[in-house]
């Protein structure tokens, strides 16, 4: 399996540092013939070849097998016209990456819920009111004088419809259970024509069951009783919002894994941004990325029948559960004491004790 690694701006070098670790030590225990290659991105490449992200690098992904993308620092770059673009917008747009598949599982010792939660997220990924991915030339949001400002929501029939099948195809291998998330009671138009491609798509699905629910019940839901959802299907910014809720009532945001899917091309994403504030510290915690890069083998192994990608999935998920249970081996972020690289080390070693796990969570 041929990686792309792309490190990011701020925490990104530290945590994708720490991801290829584990990579490596699964790449070890499974023989995966893992073939992994670094491009910079980013200030870095703004730096040296006037881009944040240079042709080179878009022109290699279809060629791998799958991308790791570490977090930017997309807001502190120039405008597009100067070498300015967003590597996360950019890539979801070029490969219609549409769907955004974010899990949300409580742990012990560190979730605030009364019961648990255990759903998956699923966000559409290319369109809606994010102004710099939703328009084919210029931007979704404008000024016609300097006091008034607009933004365009876009939603399609084919976006939605290509993510209620992403959607409903995760349900079917979990409980069987989705949940449209929506605000159509104001966004009549637009969040009508959701609904409508995600009836029409529930009707191909007779073993799953519909659910419909307002995005402020969605909310206030998954605090009060998380245990009722399986996979939440909603629009891009509802889904943004409703996956960093879900994150932080599970645990931490900077345990969410994340997964852009397109038909074929798959980037794993950290959930959470660049964290410059806390950049070269060595007190970055690289769980997301790490569970991110889980997501991805086993994409990439349900994808290709090959069972080895797999298990080295769940191998990962196994070694970052065994070391998030004990507290005095957890980040600081999380209340323990360990740094970046003494944490890694915990997951590697556990992803060598962990060479049998059953199979994939998500």
């Amino acid at each position: 399996m041929k990686l792309l690694v792309l490190p990011g701006d701020g925490i990104g070098p530290e945590i994708t540092d720490a991801t290829l670790r584990v990579l490596r030590a699964v790449d070890e225990s499974h023989a995966l013939g893992l073939d992994i290659e670094t491009a910079g991105i980013g200030l870095a490449s703004l730096a040296t070849e006037g881009t944040t992200l240079p042709e080179r690098v878009t022109k290699r992904i279809p060629e791998v097998d799958g991308v790791v993308l570490g977090p930017v620092s997309h807001y502190a770059y120039p405008p597009r016209e100067q070498g300015g673009i967003n590597p996360s917008a950019q890539l979801r747009v070029e490969f219609e990456l549409f769907a955004n598949i974010r899990p949300s599982r409580s742990r012990p010792g560190l979730s605030i819920l009364r019961t648990p939660m255990d759903l998956v997220i699923v966000r559409e990924n290319t369109e809606g009111f994010y102004s710099d991915r939703n328009m084919y030339a210029g931007s979704g949001e404008f000024m016609p004088d300097a006091d008034q400002a607009f933004s365009l929501r876009k939603i399609t029939a084919k976006g939605c419809e290509r993510l209620a099948h992403a959607a409903f195809t995760l349900a079917r291998r979990r409980r069987g259970h989705v949940t449209a998330v929506h605000k159509a009671n104001v966004l009549k138009l637009s969040d009508g024509l959701f609904l409508r491609e995600i009836r029409k798509v529930a009707e191909q699905y007779p073993d799953v069951r519909l659910e419909e629910l307002i995005v402020d019940a969605a909310a206030a839901a998954l605090v009060r009783r998380p245990q009722d959802f399986d996979v939440l299907v909603t629009t891009n910014m509802f889904g943004d919002i409703l996956s960093d809720e879900a994150a932080e009532l599970s645990g931490s945001l900077g345990l969410g894994g994340s997964l852009n899917v397109g038909h074929d091309v798959a980037v794993a994403q950290a959930q959470h941004g660049s964290a410059p504030d806390i950049a070269g510290q060595g007190v970055a915690n690289p769980t997301s990325l790490v569970l991110s890069a889980a997501m991805l083998l086993d994409w990439r192994g349900r994808r290709d029948r090959d069972e080895r990608l797999s298990r080295a999935a769940a191998a990962m998920e196994a070694s970052v559960e065994a070391v998030l249970a004990d507290p005095e081996t957890r980040t600081r972020d999380l209340g323990g004491s360990l740094g970046t690289d003494a944490f890694t080390d915990r997951l590697v070693a556990a992803v060598r004790k962990t060479q049998h796990a059953a199979g994939p969570r998500t």
